[in-house]
């Protein structure tokens, strides 16, 4: 086991490697997906999707990071830490459960600071049916225009605009409204786009190749930005199914300790959104018996967090931004998605050795299909 601290990486770049040299120094499977573009160093990005026990396990947990690319600091230190712990690695193998950690969903976003892929396209707003008509959200086209103003900083008139709305309707309806996921302003915020992205494909590809074999998954994807700072809320990940949200409660819930939340039922801190990245589970493993999480790690207030991506939209619609205006809004994203202190780093990890030890003793405990 290393310290924790060590775990986590100030890059993308750096993230990557400690990954795929932790992956490789505890002899796991590894394959990576290339990326079409580069990184913000010039460097090569992919999907690294390292297996740790036999590829035809009949339970998979998976354990995925960076699906909002910036939160990728954060979620890559924890695989990072996991590669190296030793106890977690054999808990694992003595219940018979394999271990998928698919790091960097979103290598782009994560490389450039930014919690979209590089078609802008919020990654767990992109899972739809795009064969049907997409879902409208007319709350976000009430305030697009507002959010992404003509100046950065806003302006007081605008900053007005944004509190009376938040007075009428309250912070909540703010928050489901902005980030519930749009697809009618493509240079907007929360944008869910019109066609899978790189990502997207990418993901099935990774679900297809190592997920047909099992008959009960477990996923816990890792998230940053929502909640008080250091607390990794449990929040339900699956269909609005009740025989499935027992059993997450029942793996996770840690007899009330450690409550799993949902979006259906308005407990969680999230809103309640569209597209999710787990819909796909279904879709490339419907053998299996699906129960996940999203494990979501507070940082600032919800304001100052939206606030930072509203800042980086503008800062991407206006590419001739002055240098350090840029690097203050770089600065308050990062900020706003990974907190640089050694008390959080251990919060984090803990938390995350905790629910996964819970997610093996879960998968353990499924019957035979």
């Amino acid at each position: 086991m290393i310290n924790p601290q060590s775990a986590f990486a100030p890059s993308y770049a750096l993230a990557r490697v400690q990954f795929l040299e932790g992956a490789a120094a505890a002899g796991m499977a590894i394959r990576s997906h290339n990326h079409p573009l580069p990184g913000r160093e010039q460097e090569t990005l992919a999907v690294d999707v390292a297996l740790d026990g036999p590829p035809d396990a009949e339970r998979l947990l998976i354990v995925s990071s960076a699906c909002h690319g910036v939160e990728g600091f954060c979620g890559s230190g924890i695989q990072v830490f996991a590669t190296h712990d030793a106890d977690w690695r054999a808990h694992a193998r003595a219940a018979g459960v394999a271990v998928l950690y698919i790091h960097a969903l979103n290598p782009y976003g994560f490389s450039h600071l930014r919690r979209v892929t590089e078609d802008n396209v919020d990654l767990n707003r992109n899972f739809q049916d795009f064969s049907q008509p997409l879902p409208a959200n007319p709350a976000y086209d009430e305030l697009h225009p507002f959010l992404l103003p003509a100046v950065w900083p806003p302006a007081a008139e605008n900053e007005a605009v944004i509190a009376h709305y938040i007075g009428r309707k309250g912070l909540g309806a703010y928050q489901s409204a902005v980030s519930q996921g749009q697809h009618s302003h493509p240079d907007g915020l929360f944008f869910g786009g019109t066609a899978p992205t790189w990502s997207h494909r990418t993901l099935r590809e990774v679900l297809r190749e190592h997920g047909r074999s099992a008959r009960h998954i477990a996923w816990i994807d890792l998230h940053t930005g929502l909640g008080p700072s250091g607390l990794g809320e449990r929040i339900f990940a699956c269909r609005d199914d009740d025989a499935a949200l027992q059993r997450a409660r029942a793996w996770w819930g840690g007899d009330g300790q450690t409550p799993v939340t949902s979006i259906y039922d308005g407990s969680s801190a999230s809103a309640c959104l569209t597209g999710l990245m787990w819909n796909a589970v279904y879709d490339e493993c419907p053998q299996a018996q699906y129960t996940g999480i999203a494990l979501e790690y507070g940082t600032l207030p919800l304001l100052d967090v939206l606030n930072a991506l509203r800042g980086d939209q503008w800062m991407r619609l206006h590419p001739d931004a002055p240098a350090g205006l840029r690097t203050v809004i770089q600065k308050r994203v990062r900020d706003a998605f990974y907190v640089d202190t050694d008390d959080w780093r251990a919060q984090v990890v803990s938390q995350a050795r905790q629910a996964l030890f819970q997610a093996v003793d879960g998968l353990r405990r499924s019957p035979p299909q």
